[in-house]
């Protein structure tokens, strides 16, 4: 019997019907290989077993469920990882590229997102369980309350869609909050034409002051006199939409060197 623990912030999903309908967003991608993040007791794993043409790895960083899959014959070793997804060396696993899938913890689902992006080169599908405010964040548009850091660095590289909503019933044990998975495929221009380490640290440093207007929350970057009249200067992120931002980036850039 595998318990479900509180420290690994383990919700076993339990419906079948929303494992089958999380399983089948892999063939929004004809990639081959597909890694699940916690497969747990597996009622998602069984599903995606079922689909054509994918070979099946997932990753656990827990004892009891990766014995409970190899017992009950659902997943072995080697395509049965026993580790910390956040630890994995992914280019040791994947040489080329895989889908990412997920009934993800949801107090690690932001450093999975991050680890993601760090990944883009080889993940072009990512499907994801996610506790439901986290995938609006991720989905949401400039001009919302919900738009910030997520939005902007995971739309810059994919098209992101809320697939369908999850009420806690369908979980043991039940959480406190209401689900979402979404869909993430990567855009086809994906790689950008601005420094992308330097936008990732434009975004965090524009959204760790959103209050702010930018001329005041980028101040870091020393613009002074030349960003004042800056169309973008006196507005606050959560105005600018992903393209802009790279805009933005390359401002910054450019009066950089």
């Amino acid at each position: 019997m595998v318990k479900p623990k509180k420290h690994l912030g383990q919700h076993f999903l339990t419906d079948q019907n929303i494992a089958e309908r999380t399983a089948i967003l892999v063939n929004k991608s004809n990639v081959e290989n597909v890694l699940e993040i916690g497969p747990g007791k597996g009622i998602l794993t069984k599903h995606l077993l079922k689909q054509p043409n994918k070979i099946i790895h997932a990753i656990e960083i827990d004892t009891e469920s990766s014995e409970y899959l190899q017992e009950n014959g659902i997943l072995q070793k080697p395509f049965l990882i026993e580790g910390d997804f956040l630890q994995l060396q992914i280019s040791k696993l994947f040489d080329k590229e895989f889908i990412l899938i997920g009934n993800f913890p949801y107090n690690i689902s932001s450093q999975i997102i991050f680890k993601m992006l760090e990944n883009r080169n080889l993940i072009p599908l990512m499907g994801g369980m996610f506790q439901k405010e986290v995938a609006v964040r991720i989905a949401s548009k400039e001009g919302s309350k919900e738009y910030g850091i997520l939005s902007v660095l995971v739309q810059a590289f994919y098209d992101v869609k809320i697939e369908f909503k999850i009420s806690p019933g369908a979980f043991f044990p039940p959480p406190k909050v209401d689900s979402a998975v979404i869909s993430c495929i990567r855009k086809s221009d994906y790689k950008l034409d601005c420094n992308e380490k330097l936008l990732f640290e434009v975004v965090k440093t524009a959204f760790n002051q959103r209050r702010k207007t930018l001329l005041n929350s980028l101040s870091k970057f020393n613009l002074k006199e030349v960003f004042l009249s800056h169309p973008f200067a006196k507005l606050r992120p959560e105005t600018l939409s992903v393209n802009q931002f790279i805009e933005l980036t390359k401002f910054i850039e450019s009066e950089k060197v």
